[in-house]
């Protein structure tokens, strides 16, 4: 069943009807070519979805019904950020593909030291607009209760100082201690604490990048014996963390 996203001012519970706007319509309409009577699945963003019917189909509008609301909890008790170091050719696609899968709440993409990729504002914005695209597909996909949201390219000052507001952060190291401190790391997460995950691109942190995570209290992991991808080292952590966190 296909799912769709609405914002709170679309939902008339009373009258137990929703309204969709924008480029859903067409979606719905010229893409999908639904019918009315045909059932589809809307999330408000937050905790509570709806299962509806097509009622009527406008032009600039389509107008669902509601059958009934339910809380379902699709979302990990956790938010999850992944920082991003900005990886070559069109990898951040699929990074935040998977990770929006994965259960992350939001990207924050990261220029590092070790970035070959180098984007001026205007570029940045187009790709951050793409980003959000990919990751508003994958929601609806997924299933997922929000579409997280793909952050303006930040550097690695700045990511450290957003980092700040979270409760724990992660940074995959090949230095970093054996597996079993990693366990031990990794277990300390509690429910409803946030968890910010730095991943270096091709080539890694620095060794002065890692210093400046750990002074701003980062904890620094092992992914294991072998090297991971970009692409590979934060989905890792963060199907590790979807397992130890799921809601049961």
């Amino acid at each position: 069943m296909q799912r769709f996203f609405v914002e709170p001012y679309q939902i008339e519970e009373e009258a137990h009807r929703i309204h969709i706007n924008g480029t859903d319509v067409n979606h719905i309409k010229n893409v999908l070519r639904m019918k009315c009577g045909e059932d589809v699945w809307i999330s408000d963003g937050g905790d509570k979805e709806y299962h509806c019917q097509i009622e009527e189909l406008g032009e600039d509008e389509v107008l669902l019904h509601i059958l009934y609301a339910q809380e379902p909890e699709y979302e990990l008790p956790n938010k999850l950020y992944l920082f991003q170091g900005l990886p070559k050719a069109d990898k951040m696609e699929l990074i935040i593909q998977k990770a929006v899968e994965l259960g992350a709440f939001s990207v924050i993409p990261v220029e590092t030291k070790r970035c070959v990729v180098k984007l001026d504002a205007k570029k940045a914005a187009k790709k951050v607009v793409r980003w959000q695209q990919i990751a508003e597909s994958a929601a609806k996909q997924s299933k997922r209760m929000l579409i997280p949201e793909i952050h303006e390219v930040m550097t690695y000052k700045q990511a450290l100082e957003f980092a700040k507001q979270l409760d724990v952060k992660l940074i995959p190291y090949e230095l970093a201690k054996g597996m079993k401190e990693t366990r031990e790391i990794l277990s300390e997460i509690k429910p409803g604490q946030s968890v910010g995950i730095f991943i270096g691109p091709e080539g890694g942190f620095e060794e002065e990048e890692v210093a400046k995570a750990l002074e701003a209290g980062a904890h620094a992991i092992t992914l294991g014996r072998r090297i991971l991808r970009t692409e590979t080292a934060g989905l890792a952590i963060l199907s590790v963390l979807m397992f130890q966190l799921e809601n049961e």
